[in-house]
């Protein structure tokens, strides 16, 4: 994947998480999820409002590992996997 100009798409990875982080957050409007190219994988890059990210986190990050688990299952009806990527 080397050189591509753009990302693999995911779009079912990327609706489902949407779908999770929304669903967990109060200020549905300050989601941003960002797709770029990883290392060797898609990322997809979750902002939410700094009220918000402990909720997304979880507590010893076990939300945040439950969310990448189920959208890297959900990359697999894309034919893909994908990195998933919480920022401030």
């Amino acid at each position: 994947m080397t050189g591509t100009a753009s990302p693999v798409e995911v779009p079912t990875a990327q609706a489902v998480l949407e779908h999770l982080v929304g669903s967990l957050v109060e200020d549905r409007d300050a989601v941003r999820i960002d797709l770029s190219e990883g290392r060797s994988l898609p990322r997809l890059t979750v902002r939410v409002g700094p009220s918000d990210m402990g909720r997304v986190i979880g507590k010893r990050g076990r939300v945040a590992q439950a969310i990448r688990t189920v959208v890297r299952a959900a990359a697999a009806r894309d034919g893909s996997d994908v990195e998933v990527e919480f920022e401030d």
